[in-house]
């Protein structure tokens, strides 16, 4: 038998992907056929600390008891479906019951019951314990056009107007949505684009069947979102990222709703001028010399990956040390691998999520910076001004790693060291003169072969850029130990103690 180590968790189930999709539409209300701590988790706690919501006003659970394992969960469901007519809480709205990996483990399929409780109402066997999130979400916009949206649109019926856009995809829990979905609004309406619908963040579940009224729809991410464009059958494209990749999306768009090329050129113009001048600035001042010196990885959903490894590294050209997507392809390293990577040696720059923060900061990767690029994590991502998508996500990203390039660079200068004041605490008076750091000795120690050898190796693990302050710095340090201690040269131990109090 073999078993199969899991270390942290990339994704979570179909049944918080579907849930998250189905949250989005007011006038639906959920039911999980779960425990209450499945309610606490995906209703409350992970959406507080990712999409700044106290919790999710239209999700119930059934609050699944040690007796509804051995009876059964059916009571448990009727019981709380009659409490939510009692409150008012179904008055105006539709309902859906999930199921989760707990009342899928003993087989609770309530279709049937669903039925009898509520002819309107409808099941969504979530397949939480084979499928991952991005299944979950995909089949879900599925289910809600199936059973919502397609039955209510006559075959073959054309667009309400070819300039209409469809923005598919955006819900809870997608990090960043409300920003790259700002961005990407901003560039379909600026080549004559009309949206629509945007699809379930800002859209009600009686608005579905309007999906058939565009003439193109744009799906914000590439892990989910393209089967429900193709069902709806009208001409597709997934958002963009980077200078490059926006500009031929804009164009692409643009033909597509039959807008003038001249005005789509016009528009490409002003970008250039207004929200693409800080990328041209900065590419042109000193910080250009360094993006060809550095390296990143890259750990978040397959849009994101692909799209910051066009714009860093086909655009900008820094090295892509490695990456990885979500949902991971077999050639792409897990999480015990991306672990061991980051240990062995991390990368100037790690786009990832939490898991990624945890494994630098176990290495004491003091060169390496992070930046949130997915969930999970406790981060924050609400407002409209940090779109990696589009002309201003390409904007911000520069704009984001020359400020960390500064920050590299400042951790390895030496700082001055400040006396504490004197004297008991509450007493004023003028602060105490700082104390310099004694300058290390214009002698140059001897080295021991193993000594330099391991100096070299510990630079080579430190991004390019600050190899210079790192190897300044370190050797000082050595140096300064191998005369506190009387010695003629600088030993192997000395070196590694030297490492050690550096990291």
């Amino acid at each position: 038998m073999t078993i199969q180590l899991i270390r942290d968790i990339s994704d979570s189930s179909a049944y918080w992907g579907a849930a998250w999709v189905f949250g989005c539409f007011p006038d639906l209300h959920v039911v999980c056929d779960a425990p209450i701590g499945c309610y606490n988790l995906l209703g409350m706690a992970v959406t507080d600390y990712t999409d700044a919501l106290p919790h999710m006003a239209n999700l119930t659970p059934t609050s699944i008891r040690e007796e509804d394992v051995i009876n059964g969960t059916a009571q448990a469901l009727v019981r709380t479906i009659n409490d939510l007519r009692t409150l008012g809480a179904l008055e105006g709205k539709r309902l859906v019951v999930v199921s989760t990996a707990e009342s899928e483990m003993i087989s609770a399929d309530h279709g049937r019951l669903v039925k009898q409780l509520d002819p309107e109402a409808n099941f969504f066997w979530s397949q939480s314990l084979d499928q991952d999130e991005w299944m979950g979400r995909e089949r879900a916009l599925a289910f809600a056009w199936e059973h919502y949206g397609q039955p209510y649109v006559q075959p073959n019926t054309p667009p309400r107007s070819p300039r209409l856009v469809n923005i598919i995809g955006p819900s809870l829990g997608c990090f960043n949505a409300p920003a790259d979905l700002h961005e990407v609004r901003r560039l379909i309406e600026g080549v004559g684009g009309e949206i629509n619908l945007v699809y379930p963040y800002e859209s009600s579940l009686a608005a579905t069947p309007q999906l058939a009224d565009a003439a193109v729809s744009v799906v914000l991410y590439q892990e989910f979102g393209a089967d429900l464009a193709r069902t709806i059958g009208r001409p597709q494209l997934f958002a963009p990222f980077g200078v490059f990749g926006t500009t031929s999306f804009l164009r692409e768009l643009g033909s597509l709703l039959g807008t003038p090329p001249a005005q789509v050129e016009a528009f490409i113009a002003h970008e250039k001028r207004t929200t693409l001048q800080p990328v041209w600035d900065l590419w042109r001042g000193p910080q250009s010399d360094w993006f060809a010196t550095v390296d990143c990885a890259i750990v978040a959903g397959r849009s994101y990956v692909e799209g910051l490894q066009q714009f860093l590294g086909t655009e900008l050209g820094m090295k892509v040390a490695w990456s990885s997507g979500r949902p991971r392809r077999d050639d792409e390293p897990d999480n015990i691998e991306i672990r061991r990577r980051l240990h062995a040696k991390a990368p100037a720059f790690v786009f990832g999520s939490i898991n990624e923060k945890i494994y630098l900061a176990e290495s004491g990767a003091r060169a390496s910076h992070y930046i949130p690029a997915t969930f999970p994590g406790p981060v924050v991502r609400r407002t409209t001004g940090t779109p990696f998508m589009g002309y201003a996500g390409a904007a911000n990203i520069m704009q984001e790693i020359v400020n960390r390039f500064y920050d590299m660079v400042f951790n390895f200068l030496p700082v001055e060291q400040v006396r504490p004041p004197a004297g008991p605490p509450g007493h004023g008076g003028p602060p105490p003169p700082p104390v310099a750091t004694p300058a290390p000795s214009a002698e140059t120690m001897p080295w021991s072969e193993a000594a330099t050898t391991r100096l070299n190796l510990a630079i080579e693990q430190v991004p390019f850029l600050a190899r210079i302050s790192a190897s300044r710095s370190l050797r000082q340090a050595a140096e300064q130990l191998a005369r506190n201690r009387k010695l003629e040269a600088v030993s192997l131990e000395v070196v590694e103690e030297a490492i050690s109090q550096g990291s």
